[in-house]
């Protein structure tokens, strides 16, 4: 997400505190809250599927391919 978006999205935030928003303006807010969201779970999502773990036995566990579906590339 880029940061004119975010920057939206706290100016319609400081807008509603202060003087209300339209309802134009509360469903812009919502579209890109909900878009603000998906971008990061996307972004946890992919950060969770690149842990790997060394166990105690030396070897390596991938934690994407084995908890979160990331198949072999």
């Amino acid at each position: 997400m880029d940061t004119g978006k975010i920057d939206r999205i706290n100016e319609l935030y400081h807008k509603s505190q202060s003087v209300g928003l339209s309802d134009e303006e509360k469903a812009e807010q919502a579209a890109l809250r909900k878009d603000y969201i998906e971008t990061i779970r996307r972004n946890m999502r992919a950060n969770l599927n690149s842990i790997s773990i060394q166990e105690k036995d030396g070897t390596v566990t991938d934690l994407g391919k084995k908890y979160g579906g990331v198949q072999d590339e």
